[in-house]
Formats: structure tokens, sequence, C-alpha cells
């Protein structure tokens, strides 16, 4: 019987090619594992990509109800960013994949997990910390830091060679990474920090602040114990709010960041992200702690917020730190409930009006 090996795929150029390397190279059979954070369309014809390409097995797991409530959740309450912009969308996504990874493969008696992250990205520590946390004994499989293709140019030319089909525009293929909480850009001019990105080319979750209505959007936001749990007075789950924020901020011009942040492995990288939703979401729970907080409690819990953020980052999730800090965290949000209105126009998000039982 054949040895198992779960790949984490996404259907993009890396992921599918990878699939014929590892029968070719290990003689393994092949179980994808896609998890869906809210791709959207993305995952749209995914089984018969990955069945053509050779793997013996799809999973397409919906774990977005997971990534609210036990990833982003948290990360809002900690008021958790990155090098003061980035709000770890991607980074906030890997631990909840890797656990699911981690659960097939020991469905499935696999030996090995596989990952299709580039030697020199923050992913394939996320990734591999994740699992190594949850199970040491799994084998890890990172074909961009063992296989002879040097470039993505060698890379389509192999999956030609195997019949593999792509849906690759050489010109315009930005490195994009799309969840339930934000979209980001990479690559081509962008790598440039002296070009100015063309957010009419870019864009895909909302609009320029300048092609933003003239008129102002209001917004009230309900918080209990820090949990966002209500838009405009209409409960909703954390999949619900999000989607909802998305539509609101995305309209608004809400949500972009330019950076050149430091990776966790030494280099520097430039993004662009949306975030929209989760824009409006740190901004109304910042201002509700402003009244619900004490100011000791508050200026500890600031520069927490800093290593909680690098935590996240650096994906330390399943680690006893994280844990302790997250327990320092739910303590804060005791205090915090009540409604923030704000006023959405043209990129800005200004406060509109806070009110708290706990002031």
């Amino acid at each position: 019987m054949k040895e198992k090996v779960v790949l984490a795929y996404s259907g993009g150029l890396d992921t599918t090619a990878i699939i014929p390397w590892l029968k070719e190279t290990f003689d393994y059979d092949v179980i994808c594992v896609c998890a869906d954070c809210g791709q959207g369309e993305e995952l749209d014809g995914l089984e018969e990509r990955a069945k053509y390409s050779g793997a013996t097995k799809l999973y397409i797991e919906d774990i977005t109800d997971e990534f609210c409530d036990d990833y982003i959740v948290p990360c809002v309450q900690a008021d958790a960013v990155y090098e003061n912009k980035y709000l770890l969308g991607t980074s906030m996504a890997r631990p909840g994949i890797a656990k699911r990874l981690v659960e097939i493969a020991k469905a499935e008696g696999a030996d090995a997990i596989c990952h299709g992250c580039t030697g020199k990205g923050n992913d394939q520590v996320r990734f591999e910390l994740g699992i190594k946390a949850l199970d040491p004994s799994l084998k890890i499989i990172a074909p961009w830091r063992i296989w002879d293709l040097k470039s993505r140019e060698q890379e389509i030319e192999y999956a030609e060679a195997h019949n593999i089909p792509l849906k690759i525009n050489r010109e315009t293929n930005y490195s994009k990474d799309k969840n339930l909480w934000h979209l980001s850009h990479e690559g081509l001019d962008l790598e440039d920090p002296a070009n100015e990105p063309n957010y009419e080319h870019l864009l895909q979750l909302g609009v320029s602040p300048e092609k933003a209505p003239d008129k102002p959007t209001y917004v009230t936001l309900h918080f209990e114990k820090g949990i966002p749990t209500a838009v405009d007075g209409v409960e909703m789950n954390g999949k619900e709010l999000v989607t909802k924020l998305n539509e609101l901020g995305g309209a608004n011009g809400i949500g972009l960041a330019d950076l050149v942040e430091n990776r966790l492995v030494g280099m520097k990288s430039r993004g662009v992200y949306e975030t929209p939703g989760g824009a409006i979401l740190y901004k109304a729970h910042e201002v509700l702690e402003t009244i619900t907080l004490d100011k000791e409690t508050a200026r500890v819990k600031q520069y927490l917020s800093i290593k909680f953020a690098d935590i996240v980052y650096n994906g330390q999730w399943f680690t006893p730190l994280r844990e302790a800090m997250s327990a320092f965290v739910t303590e804060t949000q005791k205090t915090v409930t009540g409604d923030v209105k704000l006023k959405l126009y043209k990129g800005n998000m200004i406060n509109a009006g806070v009110t708290s039982p706990y002031t």
C-alpha cells in the first residue's frame, strides 16, 4: 500500500505542479486539502483540476466560521496590527489551515504534509510551526526548497510538459492571497517601492478614495465583551458581519494599506493590502476601548498588542506565550461592551459617537 501525503492545495500554479512532482519523486498517493477561508470564486473547478493533475482525493473544507471566531476576533480584541498598518489577513488564516491539514493527515493515515510556499516567504514558517506544534511526528515536504525548478518560468514549463492546464497571465499575475478578511497584492511593479500602486487596476474588494461617494456613510457596530455582534442593530455571526463591513468599507475606499514590511525570514517585502471590513472593525473596537478601559490597563495592552501582532505574523499561534497573552486580552474585554458609530468618507473612518454601560 502506497504512503500518503497531504498537500495544502490552492489550485494555483505552485500546488498544481507539485502533485505530479510528489508522485514522481516519492511515489506518494496525493491527498489535496483546500481550506476555504472565504476565497470565493478561486475555488471554482478545483476538484477537476486536482484530479486531472494526479491527486487521489480532494477535500474542500469550509473553515470560515472558525477563521472568524478563533483567529480574527482574538486579533481584533488584542488590537494586533503588524508594523502599524498590516491587519494580519494572511497570518491569521494560517494556523486554522495548519490545524485542518493535521486533522486530515491523521484521518487519512498520511505520514507527511506538503506545502507550496517559497523558500523566501513567511508562510513556510507559519505552516511548519503550526504543523509541528500540533503533530511533531508528521514529515514536512517543502518542494521550493528541494526541487530542481529555479523559477516560475521553469515551473510553467514543467506543468505544460505534464499536460497540466494553466490559467496564468505572465504579465499581470500579481502574487495574491485572498480570504474573507482581506486581499493582498505583491510582485511586478510593486517590487519597486518608488512606484505608486495603480489602484484602478489593482483593487477588487472596493474602490479608491477618489472614486468613493461624495456623501458619507454611517455605520454602527455593537460589541459584547470585545466581540462584534451586530451592524446597524442587526445581529450577525462573524462571517456575516465581516462580509457586510467589507461591502460598506469597500464602497467608501476604506482599508487600503501600502507598506514595505519586515518579513520574519530577514528580508523586506512591499505589499498592498485591501482590508475594508477589518479596518472598520479595528477602528470601532479601538474607539470603544477608549471609554471602557482604565488608563493603566490600556497602556499595558497597547504595548503588548505589538508583541501579539509579531507572534501572529511569525506563525507562533500554537505557543504558550500566545495563549497566555490571549488570556490577558480576554480579561481586559470584560467591560468592552457598547455601540460605536463611525462616519465612512473617502477612505476615512471618523468617530461619530460611542456609548457603553461600562463607560
